[in-house]
């Protein structure tokens, strides 16, 4: 999301980095829409919602693991589409 500052930050390393598809869920209310789904049904965002976090930004990898720190990512299989097929 344009507006999240640790979006922006991954949005400037991941842009041309072909193993990630960036979303952004402030960019459409179908992107929205599908953000709100993953988030009100996977027990990961327990945590964030539990604290009053939005939940981004997020990885969501092909296996359906979803991480929220960069640095966590296993690069090689990584996808970053919501509903988890891959890239």
């Amino acid at each position: 999301m344009e507006t999240c500052p640790d979006c922006r930050q991954i949005k400037d390393i991941a842009l041309n980095d072909h193993r990630f598809e960036l979303i952004d869920i402030g960019e459409h209310v179908h992107n929205l829409k599908q953000f709100l789904a993953l988030r009100d049904n996977n027990a990961a965002f327990d945590d964030a919602k539990r604290n009053g976090w939005v939940g981004i930004p997020c990885f969501v990898l092909e296996n359906g693991e979803i991480l929220f720190e960069m640095d966590e990512l296993p690069i090689e299989g990584s996808a970053c589409r919501l509903n988890g097929k891959g890239c």
